[in-house]
């Protein structure tokens, strides 16, 4: 069951529990503080709002539908022109080439244009570039290599909002590119037949509020503006118009694995992805989850950590279009052949990682005192360093940026930042400013290009101009709580409550709650690292818990030390507990103090 609780002060962020510091060095705040006698029907409603949600709004965000949220796609710039260039091509015959990124997000948004057009009629050429040999982005050589296949109009996705010099090139050889992004752009944009970003720096203010949509999403809206294009030309009086929201399960898999903010549209689309992904119609998503051994529906985290993975794997260590191969695929057989290889070379992935990980950490140990952690080194695989990059941040908790030094003395770097920290807007000023021979990005995830002996003069400026906001977005951590609830709450009951707030993912994030008083029973440590044990309300009511690779770390030896009679307040996520078939609830600590 919810408690009733009454706070001192009905602001958003006031003290949880009178908890100032918590054994990780924390302290506890109510994300909205909770309303006294909230009952479990409305706890969902409860969710939405401390999400920012507004009360009068509650309705169309408890199941977040499409048509609740897709905006006029004529909204955006460019978006109607490159909609007509398309359907031009289509009607006239002409060969279309899709040209996309090697990772999810590219992917996913290849593997949708190219399923849409292959439904329309046209067939067209997909150009994945390799990671390793031809970098980031549409390069002169290969979109020319495109128009000297055919190809008179390519559509580059998830990428191109900087590529100068090869649209230039594709211009001069007599090659239409229409751009779909959503990297941050320059104030001077890049020569093209349509380029459609939300994050162009003179989008109009409705288009400019979708800026948190994954390269995907953008290109299911151009899916959208292309079918009513047609549809306005008489093209389907002779063929069936087809169903484009079969198509969210992959606009789903892109929008989490590229960790974009599950908020208004991107939730819909992950919501109403996730369902046709159940019914597992895309032959190989659904040759990947079994390869991933994927039993159950996948879930929004199965997205992020099986699916997402494997796929990137292709690109990181492996070929780089193996995961559209995959996601376009109409059989069965190669389908789970291309799965099976991706499975496989995930594997790689994980065990280069580790290295390239180990490494980058006794760097970065060495950097306490800077804003962003900034490391670089010979013989680190570029496939991995985005994924480094994203674990030295969640250890130190400041924005880290991974270098792999190249043979030639340039670097090929990759970033993640906090929440409040733009790192793509940092990353594009280094660029602008002489330091770096290419780079960009968005707030959360940049990539750049070093120049040879480059690395301090880079470290300095992204360091200075980045202090501030790391400084205020450090000085504003705390553990955020939605509910607290009693020791007997922690059941499958409550797991479903909280559910229908989801999906959950980046800026909409899982419940968290507080259980307590408790004291510990049976505590101890499983597997390397893992602390378990039973929490005991005083009623004499118990809930398993788990407080994952902690054992080394203040959480876990605050917990493996207490005293028998230490009542204790315990934080973390509710998740069920379905090891042997089995419906109970269990909590994933993240936290605890004393009660």
């Amino acid at each position: 069951m919810l408690h009733s609780v009454r706070n001192d002060c009905p602001t958003a962020g006031a003290s949880a529990l009178n908890i100032d510091i918590s054994v990780t060095g924390q302290p506890w705040r109510w994300r909205r503080p909770p309303d006294a006698s909230l009952g479990m029907d409305e706890l969902v409603d409860e969710l939405l709002l401390a999400r920012g949600i507004e009360r009068e709004d509650l309705a169309r965000h408890r199941e977040p539908r499409i048509r609740d949220f897709l905006p006029d796609p004529s909204c955006f710039k460019d978006m109607d022109k490159g909609a007509a260039r398309l359907a031009d091509a289509l009607q006239r015959g002409e060969s279309i080439a899709v040209f996309g990124d090697y990772d999810v997000d590219g992917a996913t948004s290849a593997a949708l244009l190219v399923i849409l057009l292959r439904r329309l009629g046209g067939e067209p050429i997909i150009y994945i570039p390799d990671r390793l040999m031809e970098g980031y982005g549409p390069s002169g050589k290969a979109l020319v290599e495109l128009k000297a296949r055919g190809a008179s109009l390519a559509i580059c996705v998830d990428c191109g909002a900087q590529a100068f010099d090869a649209l230039e090139e594709a211009r001069h050889a007599g090659l239409d590119v229409i751009v779909v992004d959503h990297h941050q752009c320059a104030s001077i944009l890049p020569v093209a037949f349509a380029l459609i970003n939300p994050n162009r720096l003179d989008e109009n203010a409705d288009g400019a509020a979708h800026g948190h949509l994954a390269a995907v999403g953008m290109a299911f809206l151009l899916g959208v503006a292309l079918l009513r294009e047609l549809r306005s030309r008489g093209f389907f009086e002779a063929l069936a118009e087809p169903a484009i929201l079969d198509l969210l399960d992959l606009v789903a898999l892109g929008t989490v694995a590229d960790v974009a903010r599950l908020r208004t549209l991107n939730r819909a689309f992950v919501a109403q992805g996730l369902k046709v992904m159940a019914a597992r119609r895309n032959i190989g998503l659904s040759a990947l989850a079994e390869a991933a051994r994927l039993v159950k529906p996948a879930s929004c985290r199965d997205l992020g950590f099986a699916l997402g993975p494997r796929i990137n794997a292709g690109g990181r260590v492996g070929k780089s279009d193996l995961g559209v191969r995959l996601l376009t695929s109409n059989d069965p057989e190669e389908a789970r052949t291309i799965a099976s290889e991706l499975d496989r070379l995930n594997e790689e992935r994980r065990a280069i990682e580790m290295l390239v990980c180990e490494q980058a950490e006794a760097q970065a140990s060495e950097q306490a005192g800077s804003p962003v952690i900034t490391v670089m080194s010979s013989g680190w695989h570029q496939g991995v360093i985005g994924i480094v990059a994203g674990r030295l941040k969640e250890r130190f908790g400041r924005p880290a940026i991974v270098i792999a030094e190249t043979e030639d003395g340039t670097g090929k770097g990759s970033g993640r930042s906090l929440s409040g920290v733009d790192l793509g807007a940092a990353v594009l000023a280094a660029k602008d400013s002489g330091l770096l021979i290419a780079g960009g990005g968005h707030a959360m995830a940049a990539g750049l290009t070093l120049p040879k002996g480059g690395l301090e003069a880079f470290r300095n400026f992204i360091s200075e101009r980045l202090a501030s906001d790391v400084e205020k977005a450090r000085g504003d951590r705390a553990l955020l709580l939605d509910a607290l609830i009693a020791p007997g709450g922690v059941a499958a009951s409550l797991c479903d409550a909280l559910d229908s707030a989801g999906p959950y993912g980046a800026g909409w994030p899982n419940p968290r709650v507080a259980a307590g008083p408790v004291r510990l029973l049976k505590t101890g440590i499983v597997g390397d690292s893992h602390v378990r044990g039973l929490g005991c309300g005083d009623d004499g009511k118990t809930f398993k818990w788990i407080a994952f690779r902690s054992a080394a770390g203040p959480l876990g030896q605050a917990l493996l030390s207490s005293a028998a009679d230490q009542r204790w307040w315990l934080a973390g996520t509710i998740k069920r507990d379905e090891w042997n078939g089995g419906n109970a609830a269990e909590m994933h600590l993240e936290d605890a103090a004393f009660a």
